[in-house]
């Protein structure tokens, strides 16, 4: 596995491939000790550049190729996650209606929490059905920060 950091207007970020793809990605502060960063990972330049390319609203959607793991379950629902629209929000009653069971709306919001690679799986996408802004992994003010620089500001979380 090899690891790198880049700078954010959320922080610093950690990166994690397996030398192909990007495999996670980790809010500070980070999970676990990083002791030996791989800087020179082409890989590690792509998705640093279209970080900051949709930090500074240059892009839109993603094309790294990603490899993330996870039961069949949370792999459903994380390829539904992609599917949302830049700028757009889903409940997690709609996600859990995309993902074929409504009445699994709580594994749903557990398998959109434990999304290995946040933005460009874009869970901070899904809101409470009351449009509440509930959990992220990454904390609500950065799930807040990530629904307005989508929004262009305009994001409106119900009180």
């Amino acid at each position: 596995m090899y690891f790198s950091v880049v700078e954010s207007p959320l922080g610093n970020i950690l990166l994690k491939s397996d030398g192909i793809s990007l495999c996670g990605l980790e809010f500070s502060p980070f999970e676990y000790p990083v002791e030996n960063l791989t800087n020179n990972l082409p890989l590690f330049d792509l998705v640093k550049d279209q970080l900051r390319w949709y930090f500074e609203g240059e892009i839109q959607t993603f094309t790294v190729p990603l490899n993330f793991q996870g039961t069949p379950f949370q792999l459903k629902v994380w390829r539904e996650v992609q599917r949302i629209p830049y700028g757009t929000t889903l409940t997690y009653m709609q996600l859990a209606e995309r993902v074929g069971d409504v009445k699994a709306i709580r594994a749903v919001g557990r398998a959109n929490g434990q999304n290995p690679i946040p933005i460009l799986i874009p869970c901070h996408r899904v809101i409470g059905s009351n449009g509440k802004l509930i959990g992220y992994g990454g904390g609500i003010e950065r799930k807040l920060f990530l629904l307005e620089l989508e929004s262009g500001g305009l994001f409106q979380q119900s009180i």
